[in-house]
């Protein structure tokens, strides 16, 4: 992957979880040969448990996870995600279906339905992306969001003491530097030049493979990556919470949301409190020295200081070490 400088100021952390791109990896992983130990048993419960309305899915999904681009839009919300794909350009659409069948894919009417923009297939696979997420994200979507806050916390934390070389690198076992070039170990023989589109990183919990590259026309690049804790491993919130006990339950949630920068509004939309008192609770974390704030407009935008993200990040380990015992 060719890096410009423009490209390398351009590196980007996705803000959120892609309930899409999570769904897709999860259904890729549903048919792995050898799957990693660790989504071993995930793979053989959600097998038994994968909802008919879905199977469409594993049509277009292959193992690889390289299924079609127009099927995994980084979106805020599932009906975001399927606004985005319904809007998918038809020439887009036809090459993607064209690239994923000659990967092995079945060519099936279905698909040739997708590609002449036949509206009975396209609610087709609306259906079988609804039932898909319901059936395997929507439980645990929770865990997914706490993992991935925790997950960007930690990159942005190595990104300010080692800098972008150090923080890509460390994205995967495979990846290396040689000059303005980033490899990636791959079986493909493939060659992407960002040429000033930048790039955009995602780590998914559904994904025990190697990193993909989403190249997107007139687009910032998507590079996809597996999380250090996998969706087998997000446990449930623990209600031994030290943090929680030094600062009060509400205070201690807002420092665990604001591992990824917030708004007041989003604060006391998220824990649902008043804005007056999410603004109250933020001043005093704020005196603290455990978040800042920054007003931009009408909105305040909070974000914990390193002190704050050693906070939470020291309470996750002595939840992991408490679960272990």
């Amino acid at each position: 992957m060719h890096f410009t400088l423009e490209d390398l100021l351009q590196v980007t952390l996705a803000p959120a979880p892609a309930p899409l791109m999570e769904l897709v990896l999860a259904t890729a992983m549903l048919q792995h040969q050898g799957i990693d130990p660790v989504f071993s048993r995930w793979q053989q419960r959600t097998l038994r448990s994968f909802p008919r309305a879905a199977r469409p899915l594993l049509e277009l999904v292959p193992p690889t996870g390289k299924g079609p681009l127009f099927l995994d839009p980084i979106s805020r919300g599932l009906d975001d995600g399927l606004d985005q794909v319904r809007s998918s350009p038809t020439a887009f659409v036809c090459a993607e279906l064209q690239r994923v069948c000659a990967a092995g894919r079945p060519h099936t009417p279905w698909k040739v339905h997708l590609a002449e923009q036949d509206h009975g297939a396209w609610q087709l696979l609306q259906d079988a992306v609804r039932a898909g997420y319901n059936g395997l994200l929507a439980p645990v979507w929770g865990r997914i969001t706490s993992g991935f806050d925790a997950e960007q916390a930690w990159r942005a934390q190595i990104l300010a003491r080692q800098g972008i070389r150090a923080m890509l690198a460390g994205l995967s076992s495979g990846i290396r530097w040689r000059g303005a070039v980033l490899e990636i170990d791959s079986p493909e023989n493939r060659e992407i030049h960002l040429a000033g589109r930048g790039i955009t990183l995602l780590p998914s919990a559904s994904w025990a493979g190697r990193p993909l590259i989403g190249d997107y026309p007139h687009r910032p690049a998507l590079l996809v990556y597996r999380a250090v804790t996998p969706l087998t491993l997000l446990e449930e919130p623990t209600t031994n919470d030290p943090v929680a006990a030094l600062l009060g339950r509400t205070r201690a949630a807002i420092l665990a949301l604001l591992t990824r920068q917030r708004t007041t509004t989003e604060v006391a939309r998220d824990l649902r409190i008043s804005k007056s008192s999410a603004s109250e609770h933020a001043k005093a974390l704020r005196h603290a020295g455990l978040i800042v704030s920054q007003r931009e407009g009408q909105a305040v935008w909070h974000t914990c200081t390193p002190l704050g993200l050693v906070l939470v990040s020291r309470n996750s380990a002595t939840e992991a070490a408490d679960l272990a015992r």
